[in-house]
């Protein structure tokens, strides 16, 4: 009986605060910065934990490349050969850019958006096209190609999950329009398990 009341009482505070809040944004609080969530820390190694990239460039050196990091609300992990070290290839370049996002306010009278739903906003107004396929998380992608041969392409792909947003920008010549944009997808994958 005891152990009712208690339950009992615990639910009705927790809908009462609940309600209390919802209320309190409808005859229009100011949001205050207490009420946004802050983007979340991301790792300071994050470019280093995605992982070697050299599959995606060219044989210009022995042994792993890793990517080069900078920022730190966004994170921007970048790797790139140019024509002059190699001879197969033109050039390859690799960016990923990684943002957790914080919460934003709505407007007056409106609870605040949560870091969650401004990620998914911004992902939603990308003017990339959906990916139309099996994939565990929101994805768009576009690809240009460039040249006479048809065989440099530039892969972009989007990629949503909860706060994050990542973004893989990939280049090379000569590469598979396919395999391109099968790279830029599986990298962004890593990007995304790295950063929760």
């Amino acid at each position: 009986m005891g152990s009712r009341l208690v339950r009992g009482t615990a639910i009705g505070c927790g809908v009462a605060a609940l309600v209390g809040g919802v209320v309190g944004y409808a005859v229009g609080e100011p949001v205050t910065p207490e009420d946004l969530a802050p983007a979340r820390a991301m790792p300071g190694d994050l470019c280093e934990r995605i992982g070697d990239v050299a599959n995606l460039l060219p044989k210009a050196s022995d042994g792993p490349v890793l990517m080069a990091q900078g920022g730190s609300s966004t994170i921007t992990c970048t790797a790139g050969v140019a024509r002059a070290k190699v001879r197969a290839y033109t050039s390859a370049r690799v960016v990923v850019t990684i943002t957790a996002y914080g919460g934003k306010d709505a407007g007056a009278g409106q609870a605040p958006f949560t870091p969650s739903q401004v990620a998914s906003r911004t992902f939603q107004r990308s003017p990339m096209k959906a990916y139309e396929g099996d994939r565990p998380y929101p994805t768009k992608v576009s690809r240009t190609s460039s040249g006479r041969a048809g065989d440099t392409w530039s892969v972009h792909a989007l990629v949503q999950r909860a706060d994050v947003v990542v973004q893989v920008d990939y280049s090379a010549n000569p590469v598979e329009a396919d395999a391109a944009q099968q790279a830029a997808l599986a990298l962004a994958d890593r990007a995304i398990w790295e950063s929760k």
